[in-house]
C-alpha cells in the first residue's frame, strides 16, 4: 500500500486542501431543479446535507431525493440534517417524487430518507410506494434507495426489498470505534446484519455501503471495517472525506490525500467488491448510476 500513513494528524484549519475545489451551483439547470424540487415541496440530501457536489450534480441534472420529510429522530455527530420531532407522513409524497424522476428524464433515481424511529416500521410503507410510484411514472429509471437501520426491524427491511429495488444501500458510515460519538443511536452489528439480510432476501440485488474516513478512526480500523462490510456481500462501496458541517459536529481529524483514496480503492477491491467509488468527494450517490453501468 504506498503513500498510506497510519497516523493521526493534527485538525487542519482555515481553508481545505486545494482538491476540495467544486463547482459553484447557480447554472440555469441548476435553478430549474431548485425550482422543481419547491415546486414539488420535496426535500433533497443535497440541500440538507449540505453536500458538496451540489453544483456538479445539480448542473448535470442529478439529485438524491430525501423522503419521510426533512427532520431526523436522531443526532448523528455527522450529519447537518434537521434534527427533532417529525409531524405525520406525507401520503402524497411518493407520487411528487415520481413528477421529479419524470420531470427530470432520470435514468437513474436515488431515494433516501431521514430516519424516523418514532413509526413503527421506519418509514417502510413510504419507500415501498415510492419505488412503485417511480415505476409507474418512469418504467425505465433504475431505482436505488438508501435506507437507514429501521431499529432492526426486519419486516420493514422485507417490505422494501419486496418492492424491487434496483440497488439497496445502507451505511455503516464509520468504524466501531467512532459510533458513539458518530452514530450513537446506531449499532455497527446491526448495519451489517442489515446489509446481509438483504443479500440474503434477494441473492440477485446489488447491495451497497459507504463509509467516511477523517474523523479520527486508524487504518487499520478502517481497512477492518472495509472487511466487514465485504463479508456482508455488498456488491458496492464508497468511501469518502468526512467533513465537518458545522462548529457542533465532531471535528475533522485530518485530510486525506486523493492517493490514499486510491490505495483504499484498490485494498477494497481486493476485498471482491464488484465496484467501488473511493475519494475525497464521494458520497454515497456521486456518480451513482456508473457504479451499476449503464
Amino acid at each position: 500500500m504506498r503513500g498510506l500513513m497510519d497516523i493521526h494528524a493534527a485538525p487542519r484549519r482555515g481553508r481545505l486542501p486545494n482538491w476540495f475545489r467544486v463547482p459553484a451551483p447557480g447554472s440555469a439547470k441548476y435553478r430549474a431543479l431548485k425550482d422543481l424540487m419547491r415546486g414539488l415541496s420535496l426535500h433533497t440530501v443535497c440541500e440538507s446535507a449540505r453536500c458538496p457536489n451540489i453544483g456538479e450534480c445539480w448542473n448535470s441534472g442529478t439529485a438524491t431525493f430525501m423522503i419521510l420529510g426533512d427532520v431526523c429522530t436522531r443526532r448523528c455527530g455527522f450529519c447537518a440534517v434537521k434534527t427533532g420531532r417529525p409531524e405525520g407522513l406525507d401520503r402524497e409524497e411518493p407520487e411528487r417524487v415520481a413528477k421529479a424522476v419524470q420531470a427530470m428524464g432520470l435514468r437513474h433515481a436515488v431515494v433516501t430518507s431521514v430516519n424516523r424511529d418514532e413509526l413503527p416500521d421506519g418509514g417502510a410503507e413510504i419507500f415501498a410506494e415510492t419505488i412503485a410510484a417511480i415505476r409507474r411514472l418512469r418504467p425505465h429509471a433504475r431505482v436505488e434507495v438508501l435506507i437507514p437501520d429501521f431499529q432492526g426491524n426486519w419486516q420493514a427491511l422485507f417490505e422494501v426489498v419486496n418492492a424491487l429495488p434496483d440497488i439497496l444501500n445502507h451505511n455503516v458510515e464509520t468504524v466501531p470505534r467512532l459510533y458513539k460519538i458518530m452514530r450513537p443511536q446506531a449499532k455497527y452489528a446491526r448495519s451489517l446484519a442489515l446489509l446481509q439480510r438483504a443479500k440474503d432476501l434477494a441473492p440477485h440485488m446489488p447491495t451497497k455501503s459507504g463509509m467516511m474516513v477523517g474523523a479520527g478512526e486508524t487504518l487499520a480500523e478502517v481497512r477492518q471495517t472495509i472487511r466487514d462490510i465485504a463479508d456482508s456481500e455488498a456488491d458496492i462501496l464508497t468511501v469518502g472525506q468526512y467533513l465537518q458541517p458545522s462548529a457542533r459536529h465532531v471535528p475533522v481529524a485530518r485530510f486525506y490525500h486523493p492517493d490514499e483514496f486510491a490505495d483504499l480503492k484498490q485494498f477494497a477491491l481486493a476485498q471482491g467488491f464488484r465496484h467501488v467509488e473511493s475519494g475525497p468527494l464521494v458520497r454515497s450517490s456521486y456518480h451513482a448510476a456508473d457504479q451499476v453501468g449503464q
